[in-house]
């Protein structure tokens, strides 16, 4: 992916009277087109907290699909980023998947071309090929199995134990992290998340020593040094969970900044550090912050439910393949219920 197709991010500016009348009015244009919301942690908290006050849903974006489907909206609009959007519509091809902003990209996904990623598993026809629910439609159609950062250990491992080589794509953290902790006979796409690959081991390490009673939570995308220092390493879900089963009163979180509303959420009594991403080696293109996720806004919001535009459309084809992937690992998950965690980026 190249440095150029990363936009600046930028969080929108609001007062308090434009946020409370956008506000009234967007939860009127929800009852009013039996519309909800569905919107990924890393999104700001005025969209987040809009979704849970009108009956939405605020979760990681599988949870978020699955939700989806099990409700009675006829429209669902999407806080998030592309590749959630063409995820909901898979799973709700009946429904009007609307988003906020269709520009809302990942790096992953940008990463891994379709077309290439498809010649590279041509070149490998014998290997199983998992890949994260962080990419296209397209490439999760070329794919046996879908897999999210909570699933992806025991998934793998579930194919290793059966002989299975893999093809992996397209996050090299997470698949190292994943060949690490199974043993796998793994190709790896060296794709990138830029918010998670900006976390910097030898900074982690200083702030560790000016904070020794935090517990460090730290998201499988994230560069190896910086997981190796982790008490914790889990799914957005996974970490939003430990702050409040863990005994500690302090946290450093290597993931994006996005997740503290929720986690602030859920222990409000506790103190939360972002993990560092400057340092001598830093570059700070993200800062901890998605420049997709931050495209997502209440005025972009309310546009789209009056309008009815930015509707997500996936080709039939595309999605009857993609779906194939992504329902080996709901069927998969549905079978290991005390295990489940369906968390991704």
């Amino acid at each position: 992916m190249l440095k150029e197709q990363i936009p600046s991010t930028v969080v929108e500016e609001i007062n308090d009277d434009e946020r409370s009348e956008l506000t009234q009015k967007i939860k009127m244009q929800l009852e009013q087109r039996n519309a909800l919301i569905v919107a990924h942690y890393y999104t700001e908290p005025d969209l987040q907290i809009l979704a849970d006050s009108t009956g939405g849903y605020v979760s990681d974006s599988l949870d978020m699909a699955r939700f989806g489907n099990e409700s009675h909206a006829d429209t669902l609009i999407v806080c998030g980023v592309k590749f959630m959007g063409e995820t909901a519509k898979i799973l709700n091809p009946e429904k009007r998947i609307l988003m906020p902003e269709l520009k809302a990209n990942c790096s992953l996904d940008l990463g891994c071309p379709a077309d290439e990623f498809s010649k590279f598993c041509d070149a490998h026809p014998e290997r199983i090929v998992v890949v994260y629910a962080n990419t296209s439609a397209a490439v999760k159609a070329r794919a046996d199995w879908m897999v999210t950062s909570g699933s992806a250990v025991e998934v793998i491992q579930y194919l290793v134990d059966r002989g299975k080589k893999i093809i992996w794509a397209p996050d090299k953290y997470l698949g190292d992290y994943v060949q690490k902790k199974t043993g796998a006979d793994m190709l790896i796409w060296q794709g990138a998340c830029i918010v998670h690959e900006e976390f910097k081991g030898k900074e982690l390490e200083t702030l560790r020593k000016n904070h020794p009673d935090a517990r460090v939570l730290v998201h499988p995308e994230s560069p190896g040094s910086v997981i190796a220092q982790a008490d914790l390493v889990s799914s957005t879900t996974g970490i939003i969970n430990a702050v409040i089963e863990m005994d500690a009163m302090k946290f450093i979180v290597a993931t994006d900044k996005g997740i503290f509303h929720k986690m602030k959420e859920a222990a409000p009594e506790k103190i939360f550090i972002e993990a560092p991403t400057a340092g001598k080696s830093a570059t700070c293109i993200s800062c901890a912050h998605c420049p997709w996720m931050a495209m997502n806004s209440l005025r972009k919001l309310s546009r789209v439910i009056d309008t009815g535009s930015n509707e997500v459309f996936v080709e039939t084809d595309i999605a009857h393949r993609a779906k194939n992937s992504i329902e080996r690992l709901l069927t998969f998950t549905a079978k290991k219920p005390a295990n489940r965690l369906a968390g991704d980026a």
